[in-house]
């Protein structure tokens, strides 16, 4: 697979999940945000274990009845129009060696990124980023001890499906307040860069 068709697949991957949270087909949406909250609220009143091994029973309990159905009404009619579930058995699901080198390059420019930023934050390259680093430490403390994971996983889902459309629909508002916010920030931040010692970004 070349550059370009790769090019094109990301896009084209990245166009369904902006389409999905955009909510421009309102019944896969709904499937999709409805299947993830019931999988989440599932896994705060259960193991992981015993949430896959409920899921899998629920899939199989389904399939098995409609193969089992149409063998019947096949058997009635005296037709023999095969398994019924034949096309989905014929698609293809293995990942090509060209799309594991592309997940894996892409997962080990992430974790690069990451850790430089982290090395740069933890050894105080620059001081101001290195404070605003341990502020959000901190914020992340009283969070951290008002809701589990879970409970964040589940506020972080319910965001990413109503955000966007929040944001279509007052975005000049929401983009003033954000400019505000961040002019005041950089202020803030010119000024402790101003005051503090060695906190000046070098040129």
């Amino acid at each position: 697979m070349d550059k370009g068709k790769k090019e094109c697949t990301w896009s084209s991957w990245r166009g369904q999940v902006v389409d999905l949270l955009h909510w421009r087909d309102m019944k896969q949406s709904g499937l999709v945000f409805g299947s993830l909250l019931l999988l989440l609220f599932s896994l705060t009143q259960f193991s992981v274990v015993s949430v896959i091994a409920y899921l899998a029973l629920a899939v199989l309990s389904a399939t098995i009845s409609f193969r089992v159905y149409k063998s019947v009404l096949q058997a009635v009619q005296k037709t023999d129009e095969g398994h019924p579930l034949k096309a989905y058995l014929e698609v293809e699901i293995a990942l090509s060696a060209d799309q594991i080198s592309k997940y894996v390059d892409k997962t080990q420019l992430y974790i690069n990124s990451t850790m430089k930023e982290l090395r740069r934050l933890f050894l105080v390259q620059d001081l101001v980023d290195s404070i605003k680093f341990a502020v959000l430490m901190w914020l992340l403390t009283y969070v951290g001890a008002l809701f589990n994971g879970l409970t964040l996983l589940i506020l972080a889902v319910v965001s990413m499906f109503t955000m966007p459309l929040v944001y279509e629909k007052y975005q000049t508002q929401i983009d003033q307040y954000l400019g505000l916010v961040r002019t005041q920030v950089n202020s803030i931040m010119g000024k402790i860069r101003e005051k503090v010692p060695g906190a000046k970004k070098k040129e």
